[in-house]
C-alpha cells in the first residue's frame, strides 16, 4: 500500500460544505418533541462508551451513539486481547512523517476500524504539544510545533471523517503533562496560549471541522476545561465557529451548573454524572436557562445526525462514499517506515549492506557467512505502543528479529541475545512462557455466570464483561490454569491491580491480601496499577495449577469505569545481568555488523504518570557501550515514544529512532534496515543531550496546585534557540534518510494581501524549493520552510514532501498562512502582522538552514 502526499491542510469539499438545510430542520424537529428530562438526558452516557436515552430513542428517533478511544487504534467497546485491533504508530511517529497524506490515511484506518467495531465518534486525535519530553503522554501527541501539529491533526479528522465518523481532538486546552492532571491549573497568559496551545486546535477546527472535541482535565488560569466558558463559548464558539459537540474526558465533568454555562455537551462516562437529575433540578430551580439545555442537546443531536443515528436523516458521509477498504497490517507497516528516524549513519553502514563476510572456515572449505549480531529485549518484545488509553491489543505483534531472519538472505547467520530485562515490572504470563488461563465469573451468590479463554494474563474489560454479564452482579473473577515451566529453577508471579487478591500455585498460597492504589488518579487501577512479586520453585516439564482471585465486590465492581482490571505477571528464573551483557559482547565481537535495541517500557512512558529521568530504564547504556566496544559496525535502534538520552552516540555508527511503530513495526524495521525502504521521517520534537540541557523541566505544580508555564511562548526549537547554551543532540526536523539533497532555489511569490479578518489561514505567500537528490538511490526529502529572523522567533511556516530519483530535481510548493506572519497582543487581545520585512528560511532542520530570501509583505491586521 502506498500513502499519498499531499498539501498540508487542504480541506476537502465534504469538509468545507454547509451542512445540508434539512440536516438542522431535522435537529431542530426532533430538540421540539422532547421534554426537558429527555433533553437533559441526551447529556450524560447512559454507560462507559455509549449514549442511548430512552426518551430521545421513541420521540426523536436517536439511535445508540457509541465512542471509543482511537489515537493509535480503536478498541470499540472491549478492551481485551480476546478482542484484537489493529494497532497504528503512535502519534509521535505520525508527527514524525511531516506528511498530511500519511496523517489523512492513519484517519481513514481508524475510521474503517471504527466502523467494524461498531464506534460512530473516535477519541482522537491528541494535539496537545510537546512542552517537555518529561510528560507522560508525550508519545500520544504530534509534536513541539504547532504548526505541524494543527496541520497534521486536521489531516488525521479528514481522514476520519471522510470514513463517515466523527473524530474528537483533545485534550482542550494545555493538558501537555499527567501529573495531578485532575486537578492541576496551568497557568499561561493570552500570548503564550494563542501562539501555542491553542493554535494547533484553531488550525483543526477551522479547516477540518471535526464532529466533536474533548474538554481536558486541567484548569487554566483558575477554571477547569469542563467549565471554561472563556475558552469555549468566547473562543472555541464564537471565534472560531465550531458547532460540534463538546465532550468530557472520562469523569472530568465536576459541576451541574458550571458544565452547563461553561458549554460541556456531554458529560462521560455514565449513568451516574453531573447532569440527568441534577441539572432538571437546576432548571426548576433557575440556576440554568431551558434554553441553555437546548443548545448543549442540540448540538448532541447534531453529532447524532451526521453519524447516521438520529431516524432517517442521511449521515454526513453516505455509505456510497465511504474510501475504499485499507489493508490494515500493510498500510501500519507502511506508516512505520516513513516515521522512523535516522539520527546517526556513519560511513553509510546503513542499510545493511553485504559488507565484509567471515572468513571461510579452513577445515571445511566452506563460503564465507555474513554474521548479524542482534541483541536488546526490545528486538524481540517490540513495544509497538505506549500505555494508558490509546492501547490496544492487536491480533499480532511482527517482532524485529524474526521478521529479519525471514528478510535476510541466505548465507546470513543471524544470532540473538537478550541482555538485561529493562522493565521494573512483570509483564503478563503467556502462552509462550507455559501457562493456559481461563478468567471464571462468579456472581454474588458464587455462582458461575461467565467465563473466557485468555490469551494471556491480562484480565481488562470496561464497559462490559464476557457472557453479557452485569458489573452490579459479579462478586470474583478467578484466573485460573496451569503453568508448565520450560526449565527448573525459581520462577517469578506477579499480581498487579487494586483491591483484594489471593494467589495460588500448587498447594501454596503466596498472597491474599489487599493492593491499594499508589495515587488519587482515578484512572491508576488500570493504567499503572501497583504490583506484588512472589517466588516458585518449579521443575522443568511438570504442570502446575495457579488460580488467582480478585474479590471485586469490596471495592466496588469497576467503580466509577465499570471495568475489571488486574494480571498475573510472570518472570523467568533470574540470569545475572553482567553474564547477559557478557554473551551479547560475545555474540558481537564475531559479527559483522551488530544491531542493539533499546527502548522504554510500560512503566516510564504511560498515560497516567510523567517522566522524572529521560535515562533509557536498566543498564540498557551499558550494554550498548559494550557492544560498540568490540564491533565497529553497531547499529543501535531507539523504540521509544519520547526523547532519550544517549550517551553512546558518537561511539555507534548508526542510530534509528523506530518511536512505538505498530503492529508491523518488526517487518518494518526489517525493510528499512535492510533497504528495501528508506527511513522517511524527521524529528517533531528537540532531542536533549543532557537533561540539565532542558529548557523546560517542570511538570509537577506547587504546593497551591498551579502550574505556571513561565517560559511563554518558548518551547522546543525556539527555547533551544533563544538559550545561550549548550546545544540539543538532535534539532527538530533532523532526519537523514539514505540519500543526499542539494537545495538549489527558493522563490518566494506574494499572494493578494490579506487581512487578519475570518480567516487566518488565507495564504500571503506561495514559495517554491527546488531540491536535487545528489545521491545514488531514489529517496524522499522534507522541505522546511521558517519564517523569521534567525533567533527564537523564527518558527515553521509550511512543510512539503518532496520524492526524487538519484540526480532528479523536484519542486517543493508550500504556502505560507496569514497566522504565520502574525503574533497575538495581550494588551489589544487581537492579532498582529509582525514589522519588518519577512526572512524566508528553508532547509532541512530548525539549525540546518540551507537557502533565504526576504519579503515585505503587504499584510494588514
Amino acid at each position: 500500500m502506498a500513502v499519498s502526499s499531499e498539501n498540508p491542510g487542504t480541506p476537502t469539499p465534504d469538509q468545507t460544505r454547509a451542512e445540508p438545510g434539512r440536516t438542522r430542520a431535522a435537529v431542530e424537529a426532533a430538540l421540539a418533541r422532547l421534554d426537558l428530562t429527555a433533553k437533559v438526558a441526551l447529556l450524560g452516557g447512559t454507560d462507559m462508551w455509549s449514549l442511548d436515552p430512552a426518551a430521545a430513542r421513541t420521540e426523536a428517533g436517536f439511535g445508540r451513539l457509541v465512542f471509543s478511544d482511537g489515537p493509535a487504534g480503536v478498541r470499540g467497546e472491549d478492551w481485551s486481547p480476546e478482542d484484537p485491533s489493529v494497532a497504528l504508530p503512535s502519534p509521535t511517529a505520525i508527527g514524525a512523517t511531516w506528511d498530511t497524506g500519511a496523517a489523512r490515511c492513519a484517519g481513514r484506518l481508524l475510521a474503517q476500524e471504527a466502523r467494524g467495531k461498531g464506534a460512530h465518534v473516535v477519541l482522537a486525535p491528541t494535539i496537545n504539544l510537546h512542552r517537555t519530553p518529561y510528560g507522560g503522554r508525550h508519545f500520544e501527541a504530534y509534536s513541539e510545533d504547532p504548526q505541524l501539529t494543527g496541520v497534521l491533526g486536521a489531516a488525521l479528522v479528514a481522514g476520519v471523517q471522510e470514513g463517515g465518523v466523527g473524530a474528537t481532538p483533545k485534550h482542550y486546552v494545555a493538558n501537555d503533562a499527567e501529573t495531578d492532571r485532575y486537578t492541576v491549573d496551568v497557568r499561561a497568559d493570552g500570548r503564550t496560549l494563542r501562539e501555542l496551545y491553542l493554535a494547533p486546535f484553531e488550525r483543526v477546527v477551522r479547516t477540518a471541522r471535526p464532529w466533536a472535541l474533548m474538554a481536558a482535565y486541567n484548569s487554566v488560569n483558575g477554571v477547569t476545561m469542563s467549565e471554561h466558558d472563556v475558552l469555549v463559548g468566547g473562543v472555541l464558539r464564537g471565534e472560531w465557529g465550531f458547532d460540534g459537540a463538546l465532550v468530557s474526558d472520562w469523569t472530568g465533568a465536576r459541576s451541574t451548573v458550571g458544565c452547563a454555562l461553561g458549554g460541556l455537551d456531554l458529560a462521560m462516562p455514565g449513568p451516574d454524572t453531573v447532569y440527568g437529575e441534577h441539572l432538571v433540578a437546576a432548571v426548576r430551580e433557575g440556576k440554568v436557562a431551558e434554553e441553555t439545555v437546548d443548545a448543549l442537546a442540540r448540538r448532541v443531536l447534531l453529532l447524532a445526525a451526521r453519524v447516521g443515528v438520529l431516524g432517517d436523516v442521511p449521515p454526513a458521509v453516505p455509505a456510497e462514499v465511504v474510501p475504499a477498504p485499507l489493508d490494515g497490517p500493510a498500510t501500519v507497516r507502511d506508516l512505520a517506515a516513513r516515521s522512523f528516524v535516522l539520527l546517526r549513519n556513519q560511513d553509510a553502514v546503513l542499510p545493511l549492506a553485504e559488507g565484509t563476510a567471515t572468513a571461510p572456515d579452513a577445515a571445511t572449505e566452506a563460503p564465507p557467512r555474513r554474521r548479524i549480531a542482534v541483541s536488546g529485549l526490545h528486538a524481540s518484545v517490540l513495544r509497538f505502543g505506549g500505555g494508558g488509553s490509546s492501547q490496544v491489543f492487536p491480533a499480532q505483534v511482527s517482532s524485529p528479529v524474526d521478521a529479519l531472519g525471514a528478510a535476510l538472505p541466505d548465507g546470513t547467520e543471524l544470532t540473538y541475545e537478550p541482555g538485561p530485562d529493562p522493565r521494573s515490572r512483570l509483564g503478563p504470563a503467556t502462552h509462550a512462557d507455559g501457562f493456559r488461563l481461563t478468567a471464571v465469573l462468579h456472581g454474588l451468590d458464587d455462582a458461575e455466570i461467565a467465563r473466557a479463554d485468555q490469551r494471556d494474563g491480562s484480565v481488562r474489560w470496561m464497559g462490559g464483561l464476557p457472557g453479557g454479564a452485569s458489573f452490579s452482579d459479579l462478586g470474583r473473577v478467578e484466573l485460573t490454569g496451569a503453568f508448565t515451566p520450560a526449565w527448573s529453577g525459581t520462577h517469578r508471579l506477579a499480581v498487579s491491580g487494586v483491591g483484594h487478591f489471593r494467589l495460588e500455585a500448587g498447594e501454596r498460597v503466596l498472597y491474599d491480601g489487599e493492593l491499594q492504589p499508589e495515587s488519587e488518579d482515578p484512572a491508576a487501577a488500570f493504567l499503572n496499577p501497583p504490583q506484588r512479586v512472589f517466588l516458585l520453585d518449579a521443575e522443568a516439564g511438570a504442570s502446575v495449577p495457579v488460580r488467582l482471585v480478585h474479590s471485586v465486590s469490596s471495592h466496588g465492581a469497576g467503580g466509577l469505569f465499570g471495568l475489571i482490571s488486574f494480571a498475573l505477571g510472570y518472570g523467568a528464573p533470574a540470569v545475572p545481568e553482567d553474564e547477559l551483557i557478557d554473551r551479547a559482547v560475545r555474540q558481537a565481537a564475531a559479527a559483522d555488523s551488530a544491531l542493539v535495541f533499546v527502548g522504554t517500557t510500560d512503566e516510564s512512558e504511560s498515560e497516567g504518570v510523567d517522566r522524572d529521568t529521560l535515562a533509557l530504564p536498566g543498564r540498557q547504556d551499558d550494554l550498548v557501550a559494550r557492544v560498540a566496544e568490540v564491533n565497529p559496525r553497531t547499529v543501535v535502534v531507539v523504540n521509544a515514544g519520547a526523547p532519550v538520552l544517549m550517551p553512546w552516540r558518537h561511539d555507534v555508527a548508526a542510530v534509528l529512532l523506530c518511536w512505538f511503530p505498530g503492529q508491523a513495526g518488526g517487518d518494518a524495521l526489517a525493510d528499512v534496515l535492510l533497504g528495501a525502504a528508506e527511513p522517511g521521517g524527521r524529528l517533531p520534537t528537540t532531542w536533549p543531550d543532557a537533561e540539565e540541557d532542558l529548557p523546560v523541566h517542570q511538570v509537577v505544580p506547587g504546593p497551591d496546585g498551579q502550574l505556571p508555564y513561565a517560559e511563554g511562548p518558548w518551547i522546543g526549537y525556539r527555547a533551544w534557540r533563544r538559550a545561550d547554551g549548550p546545544q540539543p543532540a538532535y534539532w527538530f526536523g533532523h532526519g537523514l534518510g539514505y540519500t543526499t539533497w542539494e537545495y538549489e532555489s527558493l522563490n518566494v511569490t506574494e499572494r493578494t494581501p490579506a487581512t487578519s479578518g475570518d480567516d487566518p489561514y488565507a495564504p500571503v505567500a506561495e514559495v517554491v524549493v527546488r531540491v536535487r537528490n545528489s545521491g545514488s538511490r531514489a529517496g524522499r526529502e522534507v522541505v522546511q520552510l521558517y519564517l523569521g529572523p534567525d533567533g527564537a522567533d523564527r518558527g515553521l511556516a509550511a512543510f512539503a514532501v518532496v520524492q526524487a530519483a538519484a540526480g532528479a530535481s523536484a519542486d517543493a510548493r508550500l504556502t505560507v498562512p496569514l497566522r504565520a506572519v502574525q503574533s497575538w497582543d495581550d494588551a489589544t487581545q487581537t492579532w498582529h502582522a509582525r514589522p519588518g520585512p519577512a526572512t524566508f528560511a528553508a532547509g532541512r532542520s530548525a539549525a540546518d538552514i540551507r537557502l533565504t530570501a526576504e519579503l515585505e509583505l503587504a499584510v494588514e491586521g
